[in-house]
């Protein structure tokens, strides 16, 4: 496959290229998102799309057009653009974002079981960045930023109201299922890829990238978890190869936050479970979970990690081919698929 662009476009311009491309896929979203609303429910005008986004909970479609537009905007916006950017690029999409295939389905197990087994520990995390003290010059930026917050809880709150199990599969399918395909093809197939060749370590890679995955939420007061929780995605990606790996802990994390919620307005959780809550558990239970995350952590790094072939010294003279010194055998000649013995040579 050939693409139009050079594989090996420097990594700056590979990452403002994918900009361009999230920019005019976004638009495409969002201009289908309109089609659909026109299409599916009632609306006759621009003036009536922007209020029934702005103000969702005034309409019957409400929950709909939003789920609609978030499912849209990731997929097309962010997943599109990832693959177009491969395609541009002239790489099989197989190839450039799971060089290392196929992947275990014991790996896509393990890497959902260091997300969920890693839950009571963040809770501490998220404690503390919640009640995080910005400096008095920064004053109008926190303002700012728990306004944000604000709006994000609103949202995530009224997307999150689970009055049927129809509603329960979408928000599987939409907050769960797409983010975590889409966000991780833009964040560590392209971003961490493209960062880790900028800079040389691919750890610069997965903690450049992680602090890109969790900014671009613009929820500050939760910027650290989610930061963390990009730099064990990266992590995990760096690690297996393979981005299907990654993909599967995104998933455990949202599936699991919707599962506890629609237990709890389902009352199987007991009253006193507050989704909301930003506090942290028993500190038993957040040492337990972190001692079990860094063991799993450990036991993914060896699963997954790619053995290092040691670098052999082969040089070609007029006695053949020299391996480290020692030339082969008589009889031996080069070929494709190696040294071997020649054609009616004695060892054949």
């Amino acid at each position: 496959m050939k693409g139009f662009v050079s594989s090996r476009l420097h990594p700056l311009l590979a990452l403002l290229l994918l900009l361009a491309l999230i920019i005019g896929a976004a638009c495409l979203a969002y201009f289908l998102v309109a089609l659909a609303c026109i299409a599916f429910f009632g609306v006759r005008s621009t003036q009536e799309f922007e209020a029934l986004l702005r103000n969702p909970q005034l309409s019957a479609h409400g929950w709909s057009a939003l789920m609609l537009m978030q499912g849209l905007l990731l997929l097309i916006g962010f997943g599109g653009a990832a693959l177009a950017l491969a395609s541009a690029q002239g790489v099989p999409w197989s190839e450039y974002f799971a060089p290392r295939r196929p992947v275990s389905g014991w790996w896509l197990v393990l890497a959902a079981l260091v997300i969920v087994v890693s839950l009571p520990a963040m809770s501490g995390l998220i404690a503390w960045n919640a009640d995080a003290q910005f400096p008095t010059f920064m004053h109008k930026f926190e303002v700012w930023a728990r306004e944000k917050e604000t709006q994000a809880q609103d949202l995530t709150r009224y997307l999150t109201q689970f009055t049927s199990t129809g509603r329960l599969l979408v928000a599987l399918l939409v907050v769960a299922v797409v983010p975590a395909i889409s966000e991780e093809l833009v964040f560590r197939g392209v971003v961490q890829k493209q960062l880790t060749r900028w800079f040389g370590s691919y750890h610069a890679g997965v903690w450049l990238s992680a602090i890109l995955f969790s900014a671009i939420h613009t929820q500050f007061f939760g910027f650290v978890p989610r930061l963390v929780l990009g730099a064990v995605l990266g992590y995990l990606f760096a690690w297996s190869g393979n981005i299907l790996v990654p993909m599967a802990a995104h998933f455990a994390q949202n599936a699991v936050q919707i599962l506890l919620l629609y237990a709890q307005q389902r009352g199987a959780l007991g009253a006193s479970y507050d989704p909301d809550s930003t506090e942290a558990l028993p500190w038993p239970w957040m040492l337990l979970s972190a001692v079990l995350t860094l063991g799993l952590l450990r036991l993914a790094y060896q699963q997954f990690r790619v053995p290092v072939v040691p670098v052999v010294s082969h040089t070609l003279t007029g006695a053949g081919l020299v391996v480290e010194g020692q030339a082969p055998p008589v009889g031996h000649t080069l070929t494709g698929h190696g040294v071997e013995p020649a054609p009616g040579s004695p060892t054949t």
